[in-house]
Order: C-alpha cells, then structure tokens, then sequence
C-alpha cells in the first residue's frame, strides 16, 4: 500500500480555507436573528389547559375550491407541531391550503407538574373529541377528516376507532401500527424498560431525555455527520436560517405527560396492543376493524422511528374497503419538510380527500 502523499502547502491551503469558511459561518449564524417557528397565517379558535387550537387561514391567490369538509391535524405529543409549518418552501400546512384544504391543527403545548397524572382517555376521548366538536359545530358538520402525524397517528386510529360517525377520511401519516416489527430499534430498546420506576421517579418524563433517546438511533447521522457539513450549509443567510429552525425544532422538546407516557410505552411498544385490539382508554378497547371510513396511510420507505412495516400493518385489519397506501421516498423528517415530499404528498392528500 502506497503511502499518503499530502504536500504541506497543501495541507496548509485547506486549514486555512476551513478556518475562513468557520469563521464567517459562526458570524452569520450569530447575525441572521430570531427564527420563525412556524410561517402560516393562523388564529386561535379554541383553548384548554396547555391545549390550543388553531385554525390556519387560506391564501387569498388560491383560486381552487375549498373542501367543505375541514381537515384536522392531529402531531404527536413528543414534539412541536410547527415541522409542519417550518418555512416557506417547505411547509406540509401551506401546501395543504393550497390543495383546496380547510386546516386546523392541535398544539399540545408544554405540559407541567399539573398535567402528571393525564391519561391517553383524556387525550384522546377529551382534547381531540373536544377539538372534534368545535370544529364540527363551528361548520356545522356532523364529521369532518383526520390527518394524524407519527404518534399523532396512533391516537387518531385510536379517535376514530372509539368515534367513527365523526370521522369522514382518515390520514395516517408515518404512523406505527405494529410496534414490534424486527427492525424497529426504538421498540427494542424500550421492551424492557421499566417506565413505571421511570415515571414514578421523575413524574413528567424530561423532553430532553426523549431528544437524546431519539438522536441515539442515529448518533453518527444526526449528531455528528449534519455538524460536518454544516459550513457548507452556511453560505448565505437563508440556509443558515433553514439550518436553525431545524436546529430549534429538534431540541424544542415538550416535557410528557407522566401517565401518558406510562400508557403510551406499556400498551403500544411493549404489549404491542394496538394492532392485537387491546388498547384500553378508560375502559372503551380499541378495535381497529371498527374504522370503516376511507383510510390513507403515508410512510417513508428510510424511516428509521417507524420502519415501513410497523406502518404498512395497517392495511387489512381496517372494517372498511376504502384503503390506501402511499410510499415516500425518504425519512420520518423528509416526509413532511423535503422538496420531493412538498410535490407528492400534500397534494396527493387534497385529491384523495376531494375523491371523497
């Protein structure tokens, strides 16, 4: 094996190339100012303990009809809902709007002390059917369509199945039905946790412990390789921008709710019980065969939070006929913030819904 050949001139060419370029990204990064968290108009139309509800309003050059059924938004309570709304280009709600949508999404806020003792009955059969009922009221509707994000979706599969008449289309969107699929790393991790020790040490779980646990299934990836390449992302101050909002949506972690979060990890991950019909929310079970509205179900073909299988269980064990799938090619982030994600999937979910 020949040896390295690395002239000193060289070598000292690159490091001083480097330094410029870390120099001037650092002073850019400390000068482009605040960053927007979410860039859509919206108003708050309803609100309750940590919860709001917002409503987001239609662009004024978008001459394509509005569905009168309005969409719901449903995120997961493990993170911010904004990913939705990140910047201009790259915004999964104003490209819903511009499909002909009707959009209101659910912020669950930060819960605190107060919140320890909620359970996932009083997320899902109180906030959501709440949310449900106001919106429905305000268009005076019986039913309106559900889109659920990631853990989002689970409790929107959980919504619907407990409150079918008020469910006209559901969208399930990067969402794990079988928690136990081979190649579910997260799965694995939490079989034996003992999250009731967990819970009663800390009471809510700490966001930041759940971030660290998340950036862990990819550390060289998502702690390390993004830094690498980061000068080259800090060429002007839009990137560096873009670059930030990413960087205060991943570390904006919501603390969890202490018995949700117990719920949560023992009946989806460890007991696997969505998919075998035995979630229990104060007592009602939650049976998938009794959704029987027409169903999209969205998955990134490289999500490494909820590989394409734990997603794709969901076709045939629903009780309607009206089932369909859509494969992205990409990640649990990219679904919702790529380019290729802005062209296919919010206007893939405006047709579906309009067919409909």
């Amino acid at each position: 094996m020949s040896p390295i050949d690395i002239k000193p001139e060289k070598l000292i060419e690159e490091v001083s190339e480097y330094s410029r370029k870390l120099h001037e990204g650092v002073d850019r990064l400390f000068s482009v100012g605040a960053v927007e968290s979410g860039v859509s108009p919206r108003e708050v139309i309803y609100q309750e303990d940590k919860l709001t509800l917002y409503r987001y309003l239609p662009e004024a050059a978008n001459n394509r009809p509005v569905n009168e059924t309005p969409l719901l938004i449903v995120y997961a309570l493990v993170n911010r809902p904004y990913m939705t709304d990140i910047q201009e280009d790259r915004s999964t709600i104003k490209s819903l709007l511009a499909a002909g949508q009707e959009v209101y999404l659910i912020d669950w806020g930060y819960p605190d002390s107060a919140d320890r003792l909620l359970t996932l009955d009083d997320y899902v059969n109180g906030y959501i059917d709440r949310c449900v009922d106001h919106i429905c009221q305000r268009h005076v509707l019986d039913q309106l369509n559900l889109l659920g994000i990631c853990q989002g979706g689970a409790l929107s599969l959980c919504y619907t199945a407990l409150h079918q008449p008020k469910v006209k289309n559901l969208i399930t969107m990067v969402t794990p039905v079988d928690f136990q699929t081979p190649d579910n790393m997260l799965s694995a991790w939490v079989q034996h946790l003992d999250v009731d020790m967990l819970v009663e040490a800390q009471g809510n779980i700490p966001g930041e412990f759940l971030n660290w646990t998340f950036l862990a299934l990819k550390p060289f990836t998502l702690a390390g390789q993004k830094y690498v390449h980061l000068l080259d992302a800090l060429d002007d101050d839009e990137r560096a921008k873009n670059f930030l909002r990413m960087e205060q949506w991943i570390f904006d972690s919501p603390d969890q709710a202490g018995e949700a979060f117990r719920q949560f990890i023992k009946q989806f991950y460890q007991q696997n019980a969505l998919i075998k019909g035995k979630v229990d929310l104060g007592g009602q079970i939650v049976k998938l065969k009794k959704i029987t509205c027409p169903v999209l179900n969205i998955y990134g073909e490289q999500d490494h939070l909820v590989p394409p299988a734990a997603s794709k269980a969901l076709k045939g064990r629903l009780g309607g006929g009206d089932y369909t799938e859509v494969a992205f090619p990409g990640g649990h982030i990219g679904v919702y913030v790529s380019g290729k994600a802005q062209a296919l999937i919010p206007p893939t979910i405006g047709d579906w819904l309009d067919q409909r």
